[in-house]
């Protein structure tokens, strides 16, 4: 049941935002009491933790795995995080408009538990530049903070404008993405 009500809650949060939203709209919607949200979740707001957190923590999840793969260069790790977040787009499109549209409605303390883990994500492509620019692959001359950020900037608006089922797949938006990016960073 509690993953019925995040599921429902997103799509709410969604279509008419957090503070339009109320437990009520929420209860109603799955044809339940107000008891069964509150077994769950003590406020709406810690159901939006909840849903913030398991965005992040997946997407770290899946940013790790890539980081390990020893098999892989630096500019190919770099392909799979841009098309892992846009992969992540049709599965999770939902919870990603949430999770950057609705992160203002957290308190201060959730949201610097959030933020920090933001802080994570961007730090691991920022280290992942460096790690580039120190092997060769990507120029000495770089702002790899810059870079990190550019990349988000270009991966995470994503979600406003990206369509799985549009003219190109999530794989050629990426190799487009990383194409546009790596012509302007990697050693001629």
């Amino acid at each position: 049941m509690k993953e019925r009500i995040t599921e429902q809650s997103i799509r709410l949060f969604e279509k008419k935002g957090f503070s339009e939203t109320s437990i009520q709209d929420i209860v109603d919607s799955l044809g339940v009491t107000k008891g069964t949200f509150y077994y769950y979740f003590s406020s709406k707001e810690e159901l939006l933790m909840d849903i913030h957190q398991g965005y992040i923590d997946e997407l770290l999840t899946q940013q790790d795995g890539i980081f390990k793969d020893g098999t892989k260069s630096c500019k190919e790790k770099l392909l799979e995080i841009v098309f892992m977040i846009l992969r992540d787009i049709e599965s999770r499109g939902s919870a990603a408009k949430i999770f950057f549209r609705e992160l203002k409605n957290l308190n201060a303390e959730r949201f610097a538990l959030i933020d920090t883990k933001r802080d994570q994500f961007r730090f691991n492509i920022e280290t992942l530049i460096k790690t580039g620019m120190d092997n060769g692959e990507f120029r000495q001359d770089l702002n790899a903070s810059i870079i990190a950020f550019g990349i988000l900037g270009i991966t995470n608006w994503s979600f406003h404008w990206f369509k799985p089922d549009g003219s190109c797949s999530e794989r050629e938006v990426a190799e487009i993405f990383v194409d546009m990016i790596l012509k302007g960073i990697q050693v001629s």
